[in-house]
C-alpha cells in the first residue's frame, strides 16, 4: 500500500493519537506490535524483520515498537562486551554507537510512514545513562530525515489512543498502553502472573502491550464495569487484552553455550504480534432488560512468525 490509512499526532512525549481512516471501517486496520528486535545483535533475524516490515507495508499497517530495538552491548566501556556479540558491519567502526544508528536507520527508514511510535527499552536507557546519548531519539531523527515522514520516539512506557471519527461526527476510541517491561518471566507462567497487577494499575487501557521477557502471547482478561450514560446505570462485561510481543533474537541457537543457555533457558519463539482493529456491532442489554445494539472498535490478535 502506497499510503497508510491513519495519521499520528503527538499529544506529549509519550502519548500518541492515531486517527483512523473512516472509509476502511468495514475491513479494519492492522498494527504490528513488536519489541526486543536487538537489531544489531548477530543472532537477530533481519530476514524475519524484513518479512514483517514488508507485510506491514502491504497491509498499510502501523508499527508500535516497545523498545530494545538496539542491543548496543559492545561499546568500549560496556562490561558485557564480547567480540562474538558484534555484527560485521559494526566491527571496525570507531564510532560504534553512531554506527548502530546509521545502519538501523538505513534498514528501517523505507518503512518510516508505518511506524506509529518507537519506544525505549532497558538497552536504550542504559546507553543514555552510561554514554549520555539517546539512541532512540537519534534513530527517529535520522529516519525522519531520510524518509520525509515523521517518526515518533516514545517512552519506556506510554499510551496510544486510536480514534475513528465518522462523517456524522460520531467518535469511537480504543486505548493502548505500552510498557517495555520489568523483571523476568517465570519458567512455568511465561510472565502471565503480572497481568492482574497491570490491569489494576492501568484500568483505562483496552490493550496492554509489553516486551522485555522475549515471550510471545496474548491473553484476554474479562472485567465487570459499571456504566452510566443517558440510558441510566447498567453493568457490562468487557475484555482487557494483554500482549507480550516476542523477540527477533535467537538467544538459544544450538544450545551450546552463552548467557541464555547458562541460565537454563530454552528456545524462544521469534516474531511479533499482529493487532487487527475492526468497527463492530455488539449486542447488549438495556437497564430495563430490553436488547440493545451498539458499535465499538474491537481488537483481535494473531501471532506473527
Amino acid at each position: 500500500m502506497d499510503h497508510v490509512p491513519f495519521k499520528v499526532r503527538a499529544a506529549s512525549r509519550n502519548i500518541h493519537l492515531v486517527d483512523l481512516d473512516c472509509t476502511l471501517k468495514a475491513d479494519g486496520w492492522w498494527f504490528l506490535l513488536s519489541g526486543d528486535r536487538h537489531h544489531d545483535n548477530p543472532h537477530a533475524s533481519h530476514e524475519l524483520e524484513l518479512k514483517h516490515l514488508n507485510e506491514a507495508r502491504e497491509r498499510g499497517a502501523g508499527i508500535i515498537d516497545v523498545g530494545d530495538l538496539f542491543c548496543a552491548m559492545e561499546g568500549k566501556f560496556d562490561p558485557r562486551r564480547n567480540k562474538a556479540g558484534i555484527r560485521e558491519e559494526h566491527a571496525l567502526a570507531a564510532d560504534y554507537l553512531d554506527s548502530l544508528v546509521r545502519h538501523a536507520s538505513d534498514f528501517y527508514a523505507p518503512f518510516s510512514q508505518n511506524f506509529v511510535v518507537i519506544g525505549r527499552g532497558n538497552h536504550e536507557t542504559a546507553i543514555l545513562k552510561n554514554c549520555e546519548t539517546d539512541l532512540t531519539e537519534r534513530l527517529c531523527e535520522r529516519m525522519s530525515q531520510q524518509s520525509g515522514h515523521k517518526v515518533n520516539p516514545g517512552g519506556y512506557g506510554g499510551w496510544v489512543r486510536f480514534y475513528l471519527t465518522l462523517r456524522n461526527e460520531e467518535r469511537y476510541t480504543l486505548v493502548l498502553k505500552y510498557f517495555h517491561g520489568a523483571g523476568g518471566a517465570a519458567l512455568m507462567s511465561f510472565d502471565t502472573l503480572k497481568i492482574r497487577r497491570a490491569a489494576a494499575v492501568t484500568p483505562d487501557a483496552d490493550v496492554i502491550v509489553q516486551g522485555h521477557v522475549h515471550k510471545q502471547w496474548f491473553l484476554p482478561l474479562p472485567r465487570e464495569r459499571l456504566v452510566t450514560n443517558k440510558a441510566g446505570h447498567h453493568i457490562v462485561s468487557d475484555i482487557q487484552y494483554h500482549v507480550r510481543t516476542g523477540t527477533y533474537k535467537d538467544e538459544f541457537g544450538d544450545g551450546h553455550s552463552g548467557w541464555h543457555v547458562e541460565q537454563g533457558r530454552g528456545p524462544e519463539v521469534q516474531g511479533a504480534v499482529w493487532m487487527h482493529i475492526k468497527w463492530t456491532k455488539q449486542a447488549g442489554v438495556r437497564p430495563d432488560g430490553r436488547p440493545q445494539t451498539y458499535y465499538q472498535l474491537q481488537p483481535s490478535f494473531h501471532l506473527a512468525h
